[in-house]
């Protein structure tokens, strides 16, 4: 090996290692371009010291990040509602929420929302990481939440969720952890 090419190896193991990496956090989002999910204004995300309080989450409607319980809801289908503070916990830890507020019923929708729910990837415990629960305070029929982003409807779009659903993860603090299941 010659001392000019003793002096460019670092710097090619450099560029390798650089090109291997990966450093895009970011989704594979092919398909998805008809669909957007911005990122909500980050705010502070703290444990609050009750669960008892109507105050949590970043003030959006429905809440998908922000000051929450220190709990986390198990992971599974609900047929009553979840506390808001409990599922934005959830939503801290990567998983995925699915929301309706349907009073004179919506059974189609939520089938659809249990199904995309279905598709969720379990975590090290075997448990699907997302819940499907009412919210009788939202604004619109249904809603698909990671952390700081959102799908709110009237009526689920079955593609748009699943667009969403490719950011679980990317933007959420303590990414990946398991969910308790039901």
């Amino acid at each position: 090996m010659t001392a000019h090419s003793r002096r460019l190896l670092p710097s090619l193991l450099a560029l390798l290692a650089l090109s291997a990496c990966d450093s895009s956090d970011e989704p594979d989002l092919e398909g998805c371009d008809r669909f957007t999910f911005p990122l909500s204004a980050a705010t502070s995300s703290g444990h609050l010291a009750t669960c008892d309080t109507p105050v949590c989450g970043n003030g959006e409607d429905p809440p998908n990040s922000g000051p929450h319980c220190g709990n986390v809801a198990r992971c599974g289908v609900y047929a009553e509602p979840v506390s808001r503070c409990l599922y934005v916990h959830n939503l801290e830890h990567g998983h995925a929420v699915f929301l309706y507020n349907c009073p004179e019923g919506c059974a189609d929708e939520v089938a659809k929302l249990e199904e995309l729910a279905a598709a969720i990837p379990t975590g090290a415990n075997g448990v699907r990481r997302a819940l499907v629960a009412q919210d009788p305070q939202m604004p619109q029929r249904v809603a698909a939440l990671l952390w700081r982003r959102t799908y709110l409807a009237d009526s689920v779009d079955p593609d748009a969720v699943r667009c969403l659903l490719r950011y679980q993860d990317v933007d959420a603090p303590e990414p990946g952890l398991a969910c308790p299941g039901p």
